[in-house]
């Protein structure tokens, strides 16, 4: 089961961050923003957030191994 979890937090991980990533390319391309009000600052911390998360859950996954 702590495996799963792991994966799992590293599949919300990498969602998270293209997701972020598509937002904040089409915020700078002006095509507009998936979220109603547009953040440069949010895009960055959300992915730097997923990005602490995948590397939690890369960390824990080996550590079971």
């Amino acid at each position: 089961m702590p495996r799963m979890l792991c994966l799992g937090g590293l599949v919300v991980a990498g969602l998270v961050l293209l997701l972020f990533l598509l937002d904040l390319i089409m915020s700078l391309a002006g095509m507009g923003s998936l979220f109603r009000f547009p953040s440069l600052l949010m895009d960055l911390t959300f992915m730097v957030c997923s990005g602490i998360l995948g590397y939690l859950s890369w960390m824990s996954l080996k550590e079971l191994k």
